[in-house]
Formats: C-alpha cells, structure tokens, sequence
C-alpha cells in the first residue's frame, strides 16, 4: 500500500464485538486471562502492550518499512532507550549539530558510561578516523536541528556494516512521509511524535523503529516494558488520528516550506537560508537523493546581532514565538536563548516550523517583523 493509505488503515482496531470504524481507547491497565492463565486477548498488562499503542507501533513499523517499533512517553526517552542499551564503554560518533536535548543527554547522563565524538557527517570521509575499537554506533540526525545539515544515510551505512556498527538515524524533521533511512540502511530510526506525526502540539510522545528483529532491538523493547516510559492509550489514540493526515499535512509544509525559503534568501535583512530545498544548500542533491520533499523546517540568519533575532521573533503576529515544531500552527524560535552559552548555534540564528496556514500571510508576517 501507499503512505496515504498506510496511515489511514494500518492503525485500525476492528472490534467484532462492536465494530467501531475510528480506533477505540483502551484504558484499561491489566487485561483477563484465559482458565490456563494465557491471554487470547493479546495483552496482560498495559506497561507491558496496550491496544492502542500495539496500534500505533504497527502503523510506525509499515510507515518507515520496518521489523517493529516501540513507542515511548516522549522523543527524549525514546533516544536515551537506544543510549541506554548499549554496553557501557561503547563508543559513539555523533553529529557536530545534533538536537541539543540529545547532546545534552550524552554530556551528563551518560558522561561516565559512554564515549562520544561529535564530527561533521555531512562528509563521510571524517568518519573513518573516529572509529575506535569499542566504537558500538553511529548516529546521524538528518535533517539537523537547527542548521538543516543533510548527511548522506546510504554513505554512512556502507561504512557502519564494514565495520559492524549501529546504524540510529533520528528522521524527527523529515517524518516517515518524506525519508525512510531504512531503505536507506539505517538500522533503527528515531521520531519525537510530539512533533509532524502528532501535528497538532497536543500530545508529547516519541518512537524507534527496527530494520530487524535482532538482540540489540530485544534490548531496546527489554527497556521499553521493564522500565515503563510508554505512551499512554490517549496519547496514542491521538497520534493515531493525527497520523491518518500525515502524508497531506506534509505536501503542505513542504510547500509552504519551500516558498518561504525562495522569498527569505531574496530578502535584504537575511543573510543566510538553510533549508535543503534550496538549490543554494550545500547538501542539496544528497537531500533530492533521499528526500521525495523538503519538509516545513528551516532556519535563517538575520543580519544582525542576537538582539536583532529576538526583535524579530517578538514582532510576528501569525508566527507562534515558542519551542517545538511539526505543528499546522507556525512556530518562530530564537535557539540560541533556548540551547544557552556552550551551544554552538548562531546568536543571530532563527528556527522557523512553517505551518500550514496560507502562504501570502506567513510571508506578510515575516516581512513586517524583519522591518
């Protein structure tokens, strides 16, 4: 099937006992079992599995061509899962700009039990010198958060399977409608679903998708059920339904996406664009190779100091000033006030989540804010 129909009909729980069309919720925490203590209904306990996530990590697992999926209480969790399953020791090598909550992550929770290099992947040829004998993965994160770096997801795999690395490729700015790193020879993909997959900015959530079934994704869901950060059968239910627009809600972003970047790097207060759509993008024809479309997230330099961003992110009247993105609102964010004094974002770097209001306002809008 399609990703459109995909996403409609991949999700269903069909009930005979009341055949409902839209999934039902299912709240309840344990589930009955049969006279020799087995489960007909497919489900003991719901930390364990529950209807409505089973549902959602189906839909994920079609959606990205994968073995299985695991959905998490958030995007943040859903990364630390793959951190905490390697052995302690391993090594990682890891973008150069990476989401910084990820970044973050490895720099104080896993200081004392991970090693890690942070190296610009946009060129696979930096790569072969980082690898160290208890190098155990790399991940790449493409597009980047917040410069919209492209790493080339075929180049890397050939280089994690002739060393026998993990392959983990956080896809969060792309969505399963726009690249599939599995197809790509990515072993595990990474979503926060709070962002384009729940759409809406009303339910946190994340999920990992698996090439295979193999020992280190049985870690992986190991960790998911023993230590319980699952999404909730509402959190799940709401994704369900906001997955089922996905594909459409995706053409919009990369529509408005794209003629939002055309129009800002003619604009005389920007200096620089970064979206991979752009001819001008260092990576574009890597991003053409394994992107069908671009997506709504991009991120200007304005001309300007750090108080020139914030005057702007403070003048938009359509534009939402607030983190997160992937939602059908527009969302204006200057990182650098968010990430703090060791990020190496630029001072003067706005992230924009181009929404899916009409095109003409957005551009009016950001016009007025940059005057």
């Amino acid at each position: 099937m399609k990703p459109e129909t995909i996403a409609i009909h991949s999700g269903n729980i069909n009930l005979s006992s009341t055949g409902d069309v839209t999934a039902p919720i299912s709240l309840s925490t344990t589930f009955l079992r049969n006279e020799d203590g087995g489960y007909s209904g497919g489900h003991m306990y719901s930390r364990v599995s529950n209807p409505n996530r089973s549902a959602l990590e189906a839909v994920l697992t079609a959606l990205e061509h994968g073995a299985d999926a695991a959905a998490f209480s958030s995007g943040n969790t859903a990364g630390m899962t793959i951190f905490q399953a390697l052995t302690p020791g391993s090594h990682i090598i890891a973008p150069d700009d990476m989401y910084w909550g990820f970044k973050k992550q490895l720099q104080s929770i896993f200081a004392d039990t991970l090693q890690f290099d942070f190296v610009d992947l946009t060129d696979p040829s930096n790569i072969s010198s980082f690898i160290k004998s208890n190098t155990a993965m790399i991940w790449i994160e493409t597009p980047s958060n917040p410069l919209l770096k492209i790493t080339d997801i075929e180049a890397i795999a050939s280089i994690t399977k002739k060393h026998g690395l993990i392959l983990a490729c956080d896809s969060t700015f792309a969505s399963p409608c726009l690249q599939n790193p599995i197809d790509l020879g990515a072993d595990i993909v990474m979503h926060s679903t709070t962002k384009y997959i729940g759409g809406h900015s009303d339910v946190l959530g994340g999920a990992l998708i698996t090439a295979a079934k193999n020992e280190f994704w049985e870690k992986i869901k190991n960790i998911q059920q023993i230590g319980g950060a699952v999404s909730a059968p509402f959190d799940c239910y709401l994704l369900l339904r906001s997955i089922k627009t996905l594909p459409y809600r995706m053409r919009g972003h990369s529509e408005n996406g794209m003629a939002l970047a055309l129009h800002l790097e003619q604009h005389p207060q920007v200096e620089a664009v970064y979206y991979p759509g752009l001819p001008s993008h260092p990576q574009h024809e890597v991003a053409k190779k394994q992107m069908s479309a671009f997506g709504g997230m991009l991120s200007i330099l304005v001309k300007g100091d750090a108080l020139t961003a914030r005057k702007v992110v403070n003048s938009v009247k359509i534009f939402s000033q607030a983190t997160s993105l992937g939602g059908v609102e527009s969302l204006i964010e200057h990182r650098f006030s968010v990430e703090g004094p060791d990020t190496k974002t630029p001072q003067n770097l706005i992230r924009i989540s181009v929404g899916l209001e009409h095109i003409d306002d957005l551009i009016a809008d950001i016009n007025q804010a940059l005057a």
